[in-house]
């Protein structure tokens, strides 16, 4: 009698992401290079006000963000967007879904590694010649691949860490801004716009909405998180707030403190130079490099489970889905995900069009909120979070993107349209292999 040879188990993802690690990723998927530059870019736009713009574009992203909350709440597996688009409207949105936001994630923490030896150069000026900046580039990327591959828990203290450490740099140039205002018995000092256009206002916030962006990543590694139907919605909620509250503090003192805040090109180094002098600069200086790095670290952690979890759904190849047995990791997909953000930062400096970033972002997160009420009528007992009108909110998170999309230059997608090819092709290959099957 022949005995049958049984297949060898797959090892599972270890569950080991608490509520307040995922909180530390949302914040550490979010505050990127953005929070060093915008402040100046929103006050050439609006001035004083801007600050009110930022607590405006803080509301306009929260109703998006309630729109995931609560679609992440039916779920407790890897993949975030990516799987809310297939579970809600099939395969072929899924798969284009999974295309955009690899496509914007890969050039993000990218950008941010060539950034980081930028500002490396102020410390040691031979950074960006080539050689020094591969070596410095693949050490980057290289030991977070390493410390990803070797266990959850420790990325996810990783990215505790750097959490952190990036906030405590702009929490001290809040505090030193505050002090310089209230030597100055609280007079500010910015200059606004005579009279800020209803165009001004639109633009700064638009622009600020995207400062927002990337809390969507942070929801892929849901099968490591310990209790992700919870944990989701309040790490989105309460990353929202303190992300808001850094982001409106910061603009306060930045317009606040410098006289002509529109032409700094560091506006935040520059308050620390007011505040303390040119050792402010330096300190900025180091926070910035703990920030391009610490978001380099949150992506690393969280995006390679989109390309994990579209092998699981056998809309990738078997190989992506491979479990590293000891350390219960998707090795397979960090190594390529990681070698992708590592190629894409040594080849050239990555300044990527606005168009490609936005349209990416617009299509998922249209998607994300679409996903509420089609998932209501299917699965009306399978989310852990109801928001009161939460289809008005769907409603009203698609004519955000929507408006958001009418200010978007289409004129330079080459990328994205070769994007969406590619993604044909892929769902095109994985049906026929159904088919065929």
């Amino acid at each position: 009698m022949q005995t049958a040879i049984s297949k060898p188990v797959q090892p599972e993802l270890l569950r080991a992401i608490g509520r307040w690690s995922l909180v530390a990723l949302v914040v550490n998927s979010v505050i990127g290079s953005g929070v060093f530059g915008l402040p100046s870019l929103v006050a050439a736009l609006i001035g004083r006000a801007s600050i009110w713009a930022v607590v405006a574009a803080g509301g306009g992203m929260c109703v998006i963000i309630a729109c995931f909350a609560e679609v992440a709440s039916h779920f407790q597996q890897a993949g975030g967007p990516y799987l809310y688009a297939r579970a809600a409207f099939g395969r072929l949105i899924g798969i284009q879904t999974a295309w955009m936001l690899c496509l914007g994630q890969v050039a993000a923490p990218a950008a941010n590694a060539n950034l980081f030896v930028i500002y490396l150069g102020e410390f040691f000026p031979h950074a960006r010649e080539p050689l020094p900046r591969a070596l410095i580039l693949t050490a980057l990327v290289g030991v977070l691949a390493y410390i990803n591959v070797r266990g959850v828990r420790g990325a996810a203290q990783v990215s505790n860490f750097f959490t952190a450490a990036k906030l405590a740099p702009l929490f001290a140039v809040v505090v030193l801004g505050m002090f310089v205002l209230g030597h100055h018995r609280w007079q500010i000092a910015g200059v606004s716009p005579a009279s800020p256009t209803t165009n001004h206002w639109l633009k700064a916030v638009l622009l600020l909405v995207f400062a927002y962006g990337g809390f969507e990543t942070a929801l892929a590694p849901m099968s490591e998180a310990k209790n992700p139907r919870r944990d989701a919605p309040f790490a989105l909620f309460v990353a929202l707030l303190v992300c808001t509250v850094f982001y409106a503090l910061i603009q306060w003192v930045v317009v606040g403190v410098l006289p002509d805040a529109s032409h700094s090109a560091r506006p935040l180094a520059d308050v620390a130079r007011v505040a303390i002098g040119p050792g402010g600069a330096a300190l900025v200086a180091i926070g910035a490099l703990i920030s391009f790095y610490g978001y380099l670290s949150a992506k690393i952690l969280a995006m390679p489970r989109v390309l994990f979890a579209l092998a699981q759904q056998r809309d990738f190849p078997e190989s992506f889905g491979a479990v590293q047995a000891r350390f219960q990791t998707p090795y397979v997909s960090i190594l390529a995900f990681a070698g992708l953000v590592w190629v894409f930062a040594l080849i050239g400096e990555f300044k990527w069009n606005v168009t490609l970033s936005a349209v990416a972002r617009l299509l998922y997160y249209s998607v994300g909120c679409a996903a509420l009420p089609v998932l209501r009528r299917r699965q009306p007992d399978g989310a852990m979070l109801h928001l009161p009108g939460g289809s008005v909110l769907a409603v009203l998170g698609i004519m955000l993107c929507l408006a958001l999309a009418t200010r978007v230059d289409f004129g330079q997608s080459m990328i994205l349209m070769g994007t969406i090819v590619l993604a044909l092709v892929n769902w095109a290959g994985v049906r026929r292999g159904a088919q065929a099957a």
